[in-house]
């Protein structure tokens, strides 16, 4: 039994279920394409540098050597440490801003964007 809502013809929920449709498509779209990006974070004064992706992978990690002082290891950890929390805030931040654009700013439960 298909549930119809009151008051709605057969071509209004026809043209309701499309735009659902494309608004999935372009959430799909948007999903791969901030995935795929790279979100840079450098602290320290420039010494520490992580990139990842959109998916939250380590592309990259840069290690000035100027920081690497063996007596003082808990610093290096707490720069790198630093520098990737703000990489996947950055890539958080860009999937919800994206997504906002495409749902409108709703709050749709189990779509990305709503997850982070």
């Amino acid at each position: 039994m298909k549930a119809r809502i009151p008051g709605q013809s057969n071509m209004s929920q026809a043209n309701m279920m499309k735009k659902i449709q494309e608004m999935q498509n372009e959430m799909a779209r948007v999903q791969q394409e901030v995935e795929e990006a790279e979100y840079s974070a450098t602290v320290g004064g420039g010494t520490v540098s992580v990139t990842v992706n959109g998916k939250h992978e380590v592309q990259k990690i840069d290690i000035k050597p100027d920081v690497v002082d063996p007596e003082d290891i808990e610093m290096l950890e707490d720069l790198i440490t630093a520098a990737f929390n703000e990489a996947i805030r950055k890539a958080n931040d860009t999937m919800e801003n994206e997504m906002n654009k495409v749902t409108g700013g709703l709050n749709i439960p189990g779509m990305p964007g709503g997850l982070f």
